[in-house]
């Protein structure tokens, strides 16, 4: 598909902290910065003085997002992509796999023309800059390379977010990383456009269950109206994130269906529903790991479970772990007693141990809130 490019002319680039715009487009409560603080409340103005210095210096930038990734990381790299390319810097994107391949529910992203394979960004970068990482090591091939870099930017809304940057925007109250990078785009005066607000619309709507979750507050649904307002077509959108499958998806999500085991004595009697995906299984009927990313807010749905744990099996035998929780779980402490983290609703770890052991262990960190 041919990318689409940033509409109208470039906009002139801002170095330092500038005074907060108007907002782009419709009425906003203004912010309040008795504290110092920012449009985007747990990050201040000294917090982004630094990054806008650092793009404002940069000849060219590498915008990484993690290993198979998912709207909210994709969008947001590419959305800050076109921005930066149209104030005339040299942009890369990438993420860390091998091979390469955007998820077919994300193949309507614009600008994928600025996708670069993790060979081709420098082995040490001028300035790089992640964007929903909570780990350096999500970065897969891209780690030594982000570990290398002059300067390391982290753009980020995970809680177990360690911070392993040189410069850190990391807000966990934000619903979405998308959310920050508009922040971002917004000091650095570039106007929203379809393209900019596709990308952003994906990762805050990919990030918030499509305006379902918790986080979502009245700012996520105004700026949500910003971007429709640019004409994203947020119903087609919708659909290829969520309403599209191919049929041997379907194939693959019944037998984890059949698999699945309620727990209802887990998470302190809370319940847990669990079930996992075997390699063989992709294989057999030609699905690729990221297009069963959706399968866990199937099993999710069951009533009985506050915790939902799918294990997803990789062709070295390992599995990747997605949890889910409903509200009265932390499934980030659980995940992170297995070496992984996120966020306490929605969180995920690697184990290289079997099945049985993998879902004994997680269960044992499980704890009601």
């Amino acid at each position: 598909m041919a990318a689409q490019q940033a509409a109208g002319t470039p906009a002139t680039l801002v170095v330092g902290v500038p005074a907060l715009p108007s907002p782009r487009s419709g009425k906003a409560v203004a912010p309040d910065l008795t504290d110092g603080g920012t449009a985007h409340g747990g990050l201040v103005d000294s917090d982004w003085e630094p990054v806008l210095a650092a793009i404002g210096s940069a000849s060219s930038v590498d915008l990484v997002c993690h290993v198979l990734p998912d709207g909210d990381a994709l969008g947001s790299a590419l959305a800050a992509g076109i921005a930066l390319r149209s104030l005339g810097i040299e942009v890369r994107v990438s993420f860390g796999d091998d091979p390469q391949i955007v998820p077919a529910s994300l193949g309507f992203l614009p600008a994928q023309d600025l996708l670069v394979p993790a060979s081709a960004v420098p082995d040490r970068p001028e300035l790089l800059i992640t964007f929903d990482v909570a780990d350096v090591r999500r970065l897969g091939l891209l780690q030594a390379k982000a570990e290398a870099a002059e300067t390391l930017v982290v753009i980020d809304h995970h809680a177990s977010n360690g911070g392993f940057g040189t410069h850190l925007l990391i807000d966990p109250a934000a619903p979405a990383t998308a959310v920050l990078v508009d922040e971002l785009l917004r000091r650095l005066g570039v106007p929203l456009d379809v393209s900019i607000a596709t990308c952003l619309y994906t990762g805050v709507a990919t990030d918030t269950g499509s305006f379902r979750y918790s986080a979502t507050t009245p700012a996520t649904h105004e700026l949500a109206s910003r971007l429709l307002a640019t004409g994203v077509r947020h119903d087609l959108i919708s659909r290829r994130l969520w309403d599209t499958q191919s049929f041997g998806y379907l194939k693959v999500l019944a037998a984890a269906l059949d698999r699945a085991v309620l727990d209802p004595e887990a998470a302190d009697g809370l319940g847990l529903v669990w079930t996992w995906v075997p390699w063989a299984d992709l294989v057999a009927h030609g699905v690729l790991p990221e297009e069963i990313e959706g399968l866990i807010d199937v099993v999710r749905k069951a009533s009985e479970a506050e915790a939902t744990l799918v294990l997803k099996e990789d062709p070295d035998g390992s599995l990747r772990g997605s949890s889910r929780a409903k509200g009265a779980v932390d499934v980030a402490a659980a995940c992170g007693a297995l070496g992984g983290g996120g966020h306490a609703y929605a969180a995920g770890f690697t184990s290289h141990d079997p099945v049985a052991e993998t879902v004994a262990r997680f269960r044992a960190a499980l704890r009601a809130g």
